[in-house]
Order: structure tokens, then sequence, then C-alpha cells
């Protein structure tokens, strides 16, 4: 398992591992008589110990027993997973296909009042369509060579979509031009899922901008993310997906979509810059 590059994250690892030191330190062992214990080597104890490498379920329960500590061993393990949430491999999501990890989102979009998403290279999840998000799937799925369920994945997907319409949720949404033009899918799929954006531009409870390319860029374009109220930022990388909840990090991100939807046009400008998409498709 790799560690996480996320600082909140990292952050959490290290308190884990702290916590791992200080039962050490308090059962008056070192941590060569800890690795005999617990029948591991030295080294293995010295990464646990300096949140080099994060401690299985198994790890944690085996350094409670050696230091005399089993009461610690639930607290630790519970600790050690919500760290471990906050960067996920997209090996891990998907090791049994992409639905699970379409409907295990939900209860969040559920309970966000305000949601602000910017992307920078595919449409938002939130507002593709059937076919686009089955051409965007499809090809995460063989890139990531995981199971293909992409079917009902889609159809987990396209369920989120609802909260445009129910509740009291609303959305800011920002995309680069480069969404508008970048081909996922055939030609009727991209001219699909540009007709649609506009169509999401005239719902009341959605902003929806666009950055042009002839924007002059006080931000650099950055990886898609959106911000969950104020409560929590979820980013996509190539290889995971990072969840991150420290305050210092959300203003980061906060500062960075406010600097970006400055930057972006919005009504009759955003629609014809997609309108333009379209006609270049036609």
């Amino acid at each position: 398992m790799v560690l996480s590059p996320s600082s909140s994250a990292q952050a959490a690892r290290e308190a884990v591992a702290k916590r791992l030191k200080e039962l050490r330190l308090d059962a008056g062992i070192s941590g060569h008589e800890l690795a005999i214990r617990c029948g591991w080597s030295d080294s293995k104890s010295s990464r646990i110990e300096n949140a080099k490498t994060p401690p299985s379920d198994a790890d944690i329960r085996a350094w409670c027993t050696a230091c005399d500590a089993d009461n610690q061993a639930a607290d630790l393990i519970a600790a050690n997973r919500a760290a471990d949430s906050m960067y996920l491999e997209w090996r891990r999501v998907h090791r049994s296909g992409m639905r699970r990890s379409q409907e295990e989102i939900i209860p969040l979009f559920e309970r966000t009042r305000l949601c602000r998403i910017y992307c920078s290279n595919v449409a938002p999840g939130l507002i593709q369509t059937r076919e686009y998000a089955h051409a965007l799937m499809s090809s995460i799925t063989r890139f990531q060579g995981t199971p293909d369920d992409v079917d009902e994945a889609v159809e987990s997907r396209l369920a989120r979509s609802r909260f445009l319409y129910e509740g009291d949720h609303r959305y800011a949404i920002l995309i680069e031009e480069t969404v508008l033009r970048y081909r996922v899918g055939d030609r009727d799929t991209m001219v699909g899922q540009l007709r649609a954006m506009l169509e999401v531009m005239g719902l009341p409870r959605v902003s929806f901008g666009v950055i042009p390319f002839s924007a002059e860029r006080r931000i650099w374009p950055l990886e898609a993310f959106l911000i969950f109220d104020d409560k929590q930022v979820t980013t996509e990388l190539l290889s995971a997906i990072v969840n991150i909840t420290a305050p210092s990090e959300i203003s980061a991100y906060d500062k960075a979509f406010r600097e970006l939807a400055g930057m972006a046009v919005y009504g009759a400008a955003a629609r014809e810059l997609i309108n333009q998409a379209v006609a270049a498709l036609e």
C-alpha cells in the first residue's frame, strides 16, 4: 500500500503511528522487543512507528497484544481505516467494478446543500448523459483492467442527476472549454452531451460557467475536484481518489474555485461556446 500524498491523510496516519509508539513506550519495551513479540523484523516496527508504512488491522492487533493493550486495538483500527479512506487507489475502489463506488457516493450528494464542481477534462458526472457516461466509464475500465460492470455503473451514476431537480440542493459548476472539445465517444455522443449542458444551464439551482481558451489565466488548469459544502473536497487523480477534510486544505480549494469562477463566462456567452462546439461536430 502506497502512502498518501494528501497532507490530511498523512496527518491522520501519523496520529495512529504516534499512538502506537506511545503504547510501546507505556509498555516499557524497545522496538526490537516489540518486533520479537510480533514475529516480524525490527525495520517493520520502525516503519510503522514512523508512519512510513501503514499498518494492517492484523498489525495493529499484534502491536496492541505485544504491549498488553488489547483494549486499544478497536479504536486504533477504526482510526487507521479512517485515514485509509482519505486516499483510495482506483484499483482498490474498482476491484469489483465501478457500480459500487457510484452508489457509495450518493449519500454524500444527498446531504450536501451546496456542491461546487470543477472539471478540466470531461463533463462532470452529475450532468453526464447515458451515452457519454458509458463511453467514459468503458475507457476507464479498459485502462484500469477492472471488472466490467459499466452498464450497471452508468445507471448508478445517472441516479445522481435527480439531485439537480429535488430538494434544496444547489450546484455551482465550472468547466474548462477543453471539456467541450475533447471527444468522449462518437460524434452523436458528444453532441448529445453538449446539448444536455445547455439544458442544465437553465435549471434554477444551477450556476454553470465555462472558462474559455481566451481567458487570461490567473490560476492554471487543475485536476477535477468537488467541494461538498465546506466539509469535504474530493479530487480525482490518475491512480487514486483523494478525500480531503482538513479545513486548511478545503480553504485552498475554496480559493481556487473562486479564482476559476472569476475567469469563467456565464449565460449567453457560455451558451455560445457550447453552440460553437456543437457546430464544429455537425
